[in-house]
Order: structure tokens, then sequence, then C-alpha cells
């Protein structure tokens, strides 16, 4: 695609406009459910620290801050409207820097991937891609309302997951690993749906097909609350089947106390959904922590 931009030309962009690029702020939440992941599988296994680590640096900074570059690359011309005052429509990451360092990430998170085994180094190939088909044409998933967030979901606490599973256990995860994961990361769509209330006005002039554009702000909070609320319950259901009912009552506390912060998100989607993003989210991620912990030594992992 053609630029339309007019870029201050530089030779070379600023480390530190690189490092806005990478956007660090919001490589926590894969770094946590790689963290995750490893506690899931380390009952029975022995922690190989070197690969935890790396295992970290691929997560966050390398496919995360990956992704923000591609996404950021992919969305200059709405940027040069909604937000002028970012890296590439600025001209602080000049010409076409942006994608050049949305290459190099990809090309560095597949060696690094490759050191992480053969289901780490696929979970990586799946990220990648993911992270492409979301921002990018001919695909970008982002349009839509459905698998725009659920994308996201799955590669900000599934897939992180399942690697931190996978490095712990030098191969693939147990089953119950890999439910937990995933019913998690569908309940990431909810969140990630909150998180669209913010562009909700940009989303309308540029036709991205959020849940709040579509549904509108109400019946988006309350689909992005029963998306939330219904995994964590088929997850109390499998932790109480599997002999874990101290782990299935802290979630279901953990739970209600999302409720009650649900009740004050649905008075006003719009206005609270930044709000919910800093209380009911982190009682969502607490839940995993406790699911992980008392997956940790079933089947072996």
């Amino acid at each position: 695609m053609a630029d339309t931009i007019s870029i201050p030309q530089a030779a070379y962009p600023k480390p530190l406009a690189v490092l806005r690029l990478l956007k660090p702020v919001t490589w926590f939440p894969p770094i946590f459910a790689f963290a995750i992941g490893c506690v899931s599988a380390s009952g029975t296994a022995e922690v190989q620290w070197p690969l935890v680590l790396l295992g970290i640096l691929l997560a966050g900074p390398i496919v995360c801050g990956m992704s923000q570059a591609a996404n950021d690359w992919c969305d200059r011309h709405v940027d040069a409207i909604n937000e002028p005052n970012r890296g590439i429509p600025s001209g602080r990451i000049p010409g076409r820097w942006g994608l050049w360092i949305a290459w190099a990430m990809t090309g560095l998170a597949l060696l690094v991937g490759w050191q992480l085994g053969p289901w780490g180094f696929g979970a990586t190939l799946v990220g990648i891609a993911a992270a492409w088909a979301y921002s990018a044409e001919p695909v970008r998933l982002k349009r839509s309302g459905i698998w725009g967030p659920g994308l996201v979901g799955l590669c900000y606490e599934g897939l992180p997951w399942f690697t931190g599973a996978a490095v712990i256990s030098a191969g693939a995860p147990s089953v119950p690993v890999v439910i937990v994961a995933l019913l998690y990361s569908i309940g990431a769509h909810g969140i990630m749906t909150l998180n669209d209330f913010k562009a909700l006005k940009g989303d309308k002039h540029m036709g991205v097909n959020s849940l709040p554009v579509t549904l509108g702000p109400r019946r988006a909070g309350q689909v992005a609350c029963l998306v939330m609320a219904l995994p964590q319950v088929a997850v109390i259901a499998l932790l109480l089947g599997w002999d874990r009912p101290l782990h299935a009552a802290g979630i279901t506390v953990l739970l209600g106390l999302q409720g009650l912060a649900m009740r004050r998100l649905l008075r006003d989607p719009k206005t609270f959904a930044p709000w919910y993003n800093g209380t009911g989210v982190a009682l969502y991620v607490a839940g995993m922590l406790v699911a992980a912990l008392a997956i940790r030594t079933l089947g072996g992992a």
C-alpha cells in the first residue's frame, strides 16, 4: 500500500522513539501468562531457568513488541488522523523504519523461538502469524469485533501460557493445562472488548466493527462481562472434578468480586471500562494464578 502521509524525513529513528513504538507497558500480560504457564507445568518437572528467561524475553519484548510495531505500521494512516503524535505519523520513526523494525523483530522471534523446542517454536509461529493477521491487509482481523479481540486474547493469555508450560515440560503440555489456558483465553475476549471502548469514536470513523461500535456500549459491556465470567465458571467446575476444591473456592471468590465490579461497570460501560481494567482484570488474572497452582501436578504436565 502506498504511503499517503507526509512524514518529516530523518536518517534514523531515535532509540527512545523505537522503545515507544514497542510499547513496554503492553509486555506485562504475555510475560505474566508465560510465567503462569511455567507454574502450571512445574509440579513434576525440573525448571530450566535459562530457557524460562529466554521465554520471558520472547513473550514480552520480542513477540509482543513486534506485534505493536506491526500494528502501528499498519495503522499509520489511521493514526495520522486519530493520534498524529505517535512515532510513525509524527516522523520520529521516519520513512519505512516502522515496517523494517517489525520485520526485524519477526526474524528475532523466530530465532529465539527455535531455542525453546518444537512446541515452543510452534507456539511462536502461531503468535507471529496472529500478530500480522490482526493488523495487516488483506486479513486485518482487528476490523472484526469477534475475531480481533479473540485473537488478541489468545496471544496475550493462551499462547504464552502454552509456551511456558511447553518450556517447563520440554514437550507438549498436559491436557488440563491446555484446557484451562484455552478457557482463560476465551475469557480474555471480554477484556479486549472493554479495551475497545477507548477507541469507540475512531473505530466508528474508520469502519472498525468492534463490539462497542456494532452493539453499542451497553450491550457490548454485557457481552464482555458474560464472556469473561462463563469460562471461569467452567474452570471452577473442572477443578472440582479434578479434586481441587480449595482452588475452586478461591476462584469462586475472585469471580464473585468481579461480579460486584461488573455491576458498577454496567451502569455506564463507556465511562467505567478503564476503571474495570484496573480492578476486575486484576481479579481475573489472580484467578489464572490460582488455576495454575491447582493443575501443576495434574497428569504430570
